[in-house]
């Protein structure tokens, strides 16, 4: 298998695993507080390995990528403010199947604008895992319900802002790595440090003592650090129309993990949505 491909796969398998991990540790707290504390964590993790691999003469790749750095990390960082918002404002079932649809986004905006090439089976693929994100985070009714719900929802219009920008924030990843060459270890740096910036005044305001949780966010924040150098690699080795989709797969392994080992409930429809992941994954890759 491609690295690229590789590194998205272990990317999403990694993702899927910190959100297990927030909702069986973590409900406590507030999103904010958990993306700051644990973005710190994970740059106190990840600052050596930066300085060892990173080129002693990369001040100047760091310039010349800092604009793409930028985008990426207030991109992301309002596409997380928009998903609070949505979910805030209206009911999980309707507002997650939504938010999942990123590579719908960065499929037109990388071939409109990027000029990229996607073989007929691999558009297949990216259409099969999109629809795969989206089945596992289905809660019940009609599968066109959440999007019926969103002509006239406000918090469904925040969950298709909220997978919007961060489609922009996958695009502007491969345009730093790639057209900009920033080495990815730069640029997980400046992306933890920038989204726990961003969010740390929100984060003041709901401050909850961290406690005896630290060895839990010791944990997720040394996950974060490898999830975020895996994804960084797979947007610098490969189109961000190939590697969205399937690290937004993470959403499955997740819901797959919570039927098997937490009970939850819906696990026939999300071991079909993992199916459909699968061969989404194996159209990508041929």
């Amino acid at each position: 298998m491609d690295l690229g491909l590789l590194a998205s796969v272990l990317a999403a398998l990694l993702w899927g695993g910190y959100l297990v991990a927030l909702k069986r540790y973590f409900s406590s707290y507030s999103a904010s507080v958990i993306i700051v504390v644990v973005h710190a964590v994970a740059i106190a993790v990840y600052a050596p390995v930066a300085l060892v691999r990173v080129p002693p003469g990369s001040i100047g790749a760091l310039a010349a990528g800092a604009p793409g750095l930028a985008v990426v990390v207030v991109a992301n960082a309002l596409a997380f403010m928009a998903f609070i918002r949505a979910i805030g404002t209206g009911e999980i079932s309707y507002v997650a199947p939504i938010s999942k649809i990123v590579p719908v986004f960065v499929l037109p905006i990388e071939v409109v604008f990027l000029g990229a090439y996607l073989t007929p089976l691999q558009i297949v693929g990216v259409v099969l895992a999109t629809v795969a994100v989206y089945v596992a985070n289905f809660t019940g009714g009609s599968l066109l319900d959440p999007i019926r719900h969103a002509l006239g929802s406000p918090a469904a219009g925040f969950a298709l802002l909220s997978a919007a920008l961060y489609a922009v924030g996958d695009v502007g990843r491969r345009v730093t790595l790639q057209e900009l060459a920033l080495p990815p270890e730069l640029l997980v740096i400046g992306l933890l440090s920038g989204m726990a910036l961003v969010l740390s005044p929100h984060a003041a305001r709901t401050w909850d003592r961290v406690g005896d949780d630290w060895p839990a966010f010791l944990a997720a924040g040394t996950l974060v650090a490898a999830a975020e150098h895996l994804t960084a690699l797979a947007f610098s080795l490969v189109p961000a129309s190939i590697a969205s989709p399937i690290i937004n797969t993470q959403a499955i392994v997740a819901v797959v993990i919570g039927g098997l080992f937490l009970g939850e409930t819906a696990f026939r429809t999300r071991l079909v949505a993992a199916v459909l992941a699968v061969f989404g994954v194996g159209l990508i890759a041929l």
